[in-house]
């Protein structure tokens, strides 16, 4: 075998006899241990499948994989070798006991390593198809089967080519046929298996709900909400749904609780559909006009903050809410943001009550936080740093906190933390507020200013570069904060050697934003940076001999990782670098 690849290592076109068969063996095995002759592929066209059990993403395409395999027996002559990358024969064994076409025996590793070289294979799942003649047609077999599906069929550039022409067509000419059809499929379902066919949907206002029922999201409630306020109104409208899950068990349990109908899982149109819609995030709810025309790419948002106010999801409608927005925005006020009903106070952490109205006229900023939150956890020091700061000098400011946390102890724990003011947790004010300001991550601050109008939703970006000197964070204190540093910088030197970069001279430069590779602050302004090695200190620790502070610092970082390590992000949530996003 290593004789053979040594010699026809860059040839496309192969002996079939010669590639699958050693010295020992002229056969390739079934899965209950049958064996067929190599011989017997002649004439056929082969997929060479590299995979292996202990690979999660070839435990997904594989049923993909099955399905087309399945659809193709009846009327192609097409077969497909799995050649192993499992670690024993047990393990092997199991997986091809999955499988319903032909193998390389485990045993044989020296024509299964052997393919691995001929073909290049650098990643997993991989599937080579070759043609009846052993030409090899292409190494991106595992794309074409989950674009295409059985579409993709013979498989040549030519078919490709073809089917790429056709989508594009169909994007000239969308309908909703063009859209949810497929040549195998011209109905959605049900939860309970019943067929509709699409046919029964044109003329309506349909949103396509791409979505994976194990991914677990608080938007699906809000949309099943939605969705029974339309339909009991008697709106002329469907919802969609395409399922991006891999398994059919999760999607079953959760689609029976969906009162919309869906794609089949594992239905190549759902591939198509990502591709055809230029998916980029979930939840994506596109719409679909009466017309068959795309209306929208994704009204997940404007389902999130409006609800069935945003139906019929047309332009006109969108202008009309934006329209409703600025009214709001400019006649904001501080007790139009923080009640509701009957919900008129806040508290302190000694559970004394505040009523909002012994708050107008202060400069406000809303804490969007969490203690499960590492990097709220890492930001509060500097927020009640800057905050007593703050009340020091002006008694007309305050924090309120507004909880993301699990529970009520984990509230009550990191609340207790705090010096300032917070809404009871598990207060409905918590919800409105978060789409009011459009809350996608947190920590986030929020600043209200004495009129109750908000003056930015960036005041932790601030409070993290300025500290309390940021303070009444508005566009004419900032402009002031940049003519001070412009003034200082013009006496500092314009490069210093510094003992933490001995590399290289640090130079004066006006940074958008970085972090000081001394105190492993934020800053923003003015650095002194290595641009060769992207080396910044802030002013004060490339000018002021810091090691101390470095070294306390150093201490609260070792802190901070610590308590990290032992707290997870909360379900619907995922933490990178110094912000807690919504997932």
């Amino acid at each position: 075998m290593e004789d053979q690849l040594k010699e026809v290592p860059e040839l496309t076109t192969h002996d079939l006899q010669s590639l699958l068969c050693s010295s020992e063996r002229d056969f390739l095995i079934r899965n209950n241990g049958h064996q067929v002759k190599v011989e017997s592929l002649k004439g056929k066209k082969v997929g060479l499948y590299f995979s292996a059990s202990w690979c999660g993403p070839c435990q997904s395409f594989t049923p993909k994989l099955v399905k087309v395999y399945n659809e193709l027996l009846s009327y192609s002559k097409f077969e497909v070798v799995f050649v192993s990358a499992d670690e024993d024969n047990e393990s092997f064994n199991s997986y091809f006991s999955k499988m319903p076409w032909l193998a390389i025996p485990f045993s044989d590793s020296e024509t299964r390593d052997g393919l691995d070289k001929l073909f290049d294979v650098s990643g997993i799942p991989h599937l080579v198809i070759l043609d009846e003649n052993g030409k090899e047609l292409t190494n991106e077999g595992v794309e074409i089967i989950k674009e295409r599906g059985v579409e993709g069929y013979p498989f040549t550039p030519e078919r490709i080519a073809e089917l790429k022409e056709q989508e594009e067509e169909a994007k000239r000419n969308q309908s909703l046929k063009s859209i949810l059809v497929s040549q195998s499929r011209d109905y959605v379902i049900r939860s309970d298996g019943k067929k509709v066919p699409v046919v029964e949907l044109e003329g309506k206002t349909i949103l396509l709900f791409f979505s994976l029922v194990t991914y677990k999201h608080a938007f699906t409630p809000k949309l099943v909400e939605v969705y029974r306020e339309l339909r009991k109104e008697g709106e002329n409208f469907e919802i969609v749904m395409i399922p991006l899950d891999d398994e059919e068990p999760s999607f079953k349990k959760e689609f029976e609780g969906m009162p919309w109908l869906s794609l089949p899982i594992l239905d190549t149109t759902c591939e198509k559909l990502v591709r055809y819609f230029e998916l980029s995030a979930l939840p994506t709810v596109v719409v679909i006009g009466p017309d068959g025309k795309t209306l929208h790419p994704n009204v997940a948002e404007a389902i999130e903050e409006h609800g069935r106010k945003a139906y019929p999801f047309t332009p006109e409608k969108f202008a009309e809410i934006e329209e409703l927005e600025k009214i709001k925005r400019e006649t904001q006020t501080l007790e139009s943001v923080l009640v509701s009903e009957d919900c008129n106070f806040v508290i302190g952490n000694d559970g004394v009550k505040v009523q909002v109205s012994e708050l107008v006229g202060k400069n406000i900023l809303l804490y969007f936080s969490a203690h499960w939150c590492p990097p709220c956890r890492a930001f509060l020091p500097k927020l009640i740093e800057a905050y007593h700061e703050i009340k020091a000098k002006d008694d007309k400011f305050e924090v309120i906190f507004i909880s993301s946390d699990r529970d009520q102890t984990s509230f009550d724990e990191f609340f207790s933390t705090m010096p300032w003011l917070a809404i009871p947790f598990g207060d409905n004010r918590k919800g409105s507020l978060s789409r009011l300001f459009k809350i996608k991550g947190i920590p986030m601050l929020v600043a209200i200013g004495p009129t109750g109008k908000t003056v930015t939703t960036e005041a932790r970006e601030l409070i993290t570069y300025h500290g309390a000197d940021a303070y009444p964070f508005t566009e004419e204190r900032l402009k002031e904060i940049e003519e001070q540093y412009k003034k200082m910088a013009e006496e500092w030197p314009k490069k210093v050697r510094h003992a933490l970069h001995k590399e290289h001279e640090l130079f004066l430069t006006e940074r958008v934003g970085y972090n000081c590779d001394g105190c492993n602050g934020m800053g923003r302004g003015w650095s002194f940076w290595c641009k060769e090695c992207d080396f910044d200190l802030h002013p004060k620790c490339a000018l002021v001999d810091k090691d101390e502070d470095m070294d306390n610092a150093d201490e609260i970082k070792g802190d901070v990782k610590g308590e990290d390590e032992e707290k997870n992000p909360k379900e619907g949530w995922s933490c990178d670098g110094d912000v807690c996003y919504k997932a």
